[in-house]
């Protein structure tokens, strides 16, 4: 990778990057709060478990085909993968998060890659940006390649749960760097499954989750948005 990509890759993976995603836990609070999640071996289980059977599944195979149907300036391509993601959030937290977050990465984006007229276009005809969609725009934009994105969005969604456990399960700092060194086999056979499942083969099916959350929204003390 040349060293231009792998600033850009290292900043659209960046806790700092002003998305908002350190406001949002994906369920994990709630889960904290049922005592699912109390300890750093839980705390695992729990990321492991989502990062299998949701994220590697549903979420990161669609970033991998919007990149690629941004690469090709294929628009259909590009609307149709983005209604899908959309339809897939079913609490209220879960689709007002990846819209908030879309939002203001595409606005990002305009400011970071305004030559890229075609693929701008692409992202405004969009009437709601989730945030795959802003992303892979963001990877196509600033020309970083396909495969390290997919591994750096990945690697950036572990890293958020693990830090909403060290602020709240709560952890030590020592343990969530333990915790996150060790997901790192984890993190490449998903980027793998992202990048080899079948268009019938993608599925979120997580009422478990999706229950959690939903709870959330009514929960008397939180910390997180989701």
């Amino acid at each position: 990778m040349q060293s231009a990509s792998l600033l850009h890759l290292l900043q659209l993976a960046s806790p700092s990057l002003p998305v908002g995603a350190y406001s949002y836990s994906q369920g994990l609070e709630t889960a904290m709060a049922r005592g699912f999640v109390h300890d750093e071996h839980s705390a695992r289980a729990w990321i492991v478990d989502m990062l299998n059977e949701i994220v590697a599944r549903f979420e990161a195979p669609l970033t991998w085909r919007l990149i690629q149907a941004f690469e090709a300036r294929e628009a259909d391509a590009v609307a149709d993968w983005t209604a899908m993601f959309l339809a897939s959030r079913d609490s209220a937290e879960f689709r007002a998060e990846t819209v908030q977050m879309g939002y203001s990465l595409a606005k990002l984006i305009s400011e970071l890659a305004p030559d890229d007229k075609v693929l701008l276009t692409l992202l405004q005809q969009q009437a709601e940006i989730p945030f795959p969609t802003a992303l892979a725009a963001a990877t196509v934009a600033l020309r970083v390649p396909a495969e390290s994105a997919l591994l750096g969005m990945l690697f950036s969604w572990a890293e958020n749960q693990v830090l909403a456990c060290v602020k709240s399960v709560p952890l030590g700092q020592v343990s969530g760097q333990r915790l996150l060194l060790s997901l790192t086999e984890a993190i490449e056979a998903a980027a793998v499954t992202a990048r080899t499942l079948a268009d019938d083969e993608l599925s979120n099916w997580s009422p478990g989750l999706s229950l959690l959350s939903m709870q959330h929204e009514v929960q008397y003390s939180r910390l997180y948005r989701s």
